[in-house]
Parts: C-alpha cells; sequence; structure tokens
C-alpha cells in the first residue's frame, strides 16, 4: 500500500471518501486514502478528530466563498448590479464547495461542535444580510422571508451535491441549473415581487 503522508492530500483524499460515502469508518477512509488504519490514526486519533478538521476546512470555505462574492461590499453598495453579480459568483461559488465538501452539509457530528456552530452561524447571518440587500434592491422577491431565502440555498447545495454523487447531472451543467431554477422561484419578478397569485 502506498504511504501519502502530505498532510493536505490526506485531508483532500478522506473528503473525497466521505463525499461518496458519509458513513465510512476510519478503515474503508484510509483504504480511499492509500495509508494504513494506523497511519491514519497517527495522525487523527479518531473518526471525530478527522472530522472536526474537515469540518474547519469546510466552514472555512464557506467564508472564502461568501469573500471572493464580495457580498458585503455588494450589500453595502445596494447597487442591483452589484448585488445580482455577487449572487450568481456566491451560487456558481456554492457549486464548487457543494462537490468538494459536501459531506459536511448533513454530517451531524459537526452540529455537536460549539465553535464551529458558532462559526457557521456567523456566516449564516452575513448571508441573510445579503440576500435582504438583494430584496431591498430589487434583484429577490421581497415577499420572502430572507432566512427562508438562505435556507433555500442550502437545499439547493444538497440537491447539487447529490446530483453530481449520483451522476444525475453532468457537472459542466450544473452551475447553470442552480441559478436558473433558483432565480425562477426565488428572483424578482417583472412589475412585482410577489408570487403568482399573490400580494405584491
Amino acid at each position: 500500500m502506498a504511504q501519502m503522508r502530505n498532510e493536505e492530500e490526506i485531508l483532500g483524499a478522506a473528503t473525497r471518501q466521505l463525499n461518496e460515502k458519509p458513513t465510512a469508518s476510519m478503515a474503508e477512509i484510509a483504504e480511499a486514502i492509500g495509508i494504513s488504519r494506523a497511519t491514519l490514526h497517527r495522525h487523527y486519533a479518531s473518526r471525530e478528530a478527522l472530522l472536526r478538521v474537515l469540518g474547519e476546512r469546510a466552514t472555512a470555505r464557506w467564508e472564502q466563498s461568501q469573500d471572493a462574492a464580495g457580498i458585503d461590499a455588494a450589500a453595502a453598495s445596494g447597487d442591483p448590479a452589484r448585488l445580482t453579480a455577487a449572487l450568481r459568483a456566491l451560487l456558481a461559488a456554492y457549486v464548487t464547495d457543494a462537490d468538494e465538501y459536501g459531506f459536511a452539509l448533513t454530517e451531524h457530528f459537526l452540529t455537536d461542535l460549539p465553535d464551529l456552530v458558532s462559526w457557521g452561524e456567523r456566516l449564516e447571518e452575513r448571508e441573510i444580510a445579503f440576500y435582504a440587500a438583494c430584496q431591498a434592491a430589487g434583484v429577490l422577491r421581497d415577499d420572502l422571508p430572507a432566512r427562508w431565502v438562505s435556507n433555500a440555498v442550502y437545499g439547493f447545495m444538497i440537491a447539487v451535491r447529490e446530483s453530481l454523487r449520483r451522476g444525475d447531472v453532468a457537472r459542466r451543467d450544473i452551475e447553470n441549473l442552480l441559478i436558473t431554477t433558483f432565480l425562477s422561484g426565488a428572483g424578482a419578478r417583472p412589475g412585482g415581487t410577489s408570487a403568482p397569485g399573490g400580494t405584491s
């Protein structure tokens, strides 16, 4: 068995294995990485210790995606064009995030780690403020609670993960599918922002 010792290689391979099989044991993860179980345990004493590090990496990636999309500056500007560009950039980044760190979306162990929960809550509030700014600028429907919009995006990320994992949708198509499907439901409507049959 080839022995991989680079930490980034180990964490990257572990993430890919958990994306494919979220319930994978340490033995299965070690086999997928290409190292012995004993070697993996020398790096991480338990599955929980490994998941903590991977959860931190996934949460850091979430924050990096928000930063790269420029959601704070776009929200502060109130400019519809900037907000639209930032929204599209954020959703596009989330496609990659769901593909590369999808296991973290539904890993229940991570919800029991107070530091990660607190970090995630801060990022969620930041994102909700951005969606609210999009609503105020007429980029998104303003008849939807901003938290509902945030939850909908989270749901779409799970859909992206599962569609890619099962091969239901080609990787080259899924970014456009996510953006167009999301905007067809949450995007502002011509002449008003209410849903069909609702009130403006």
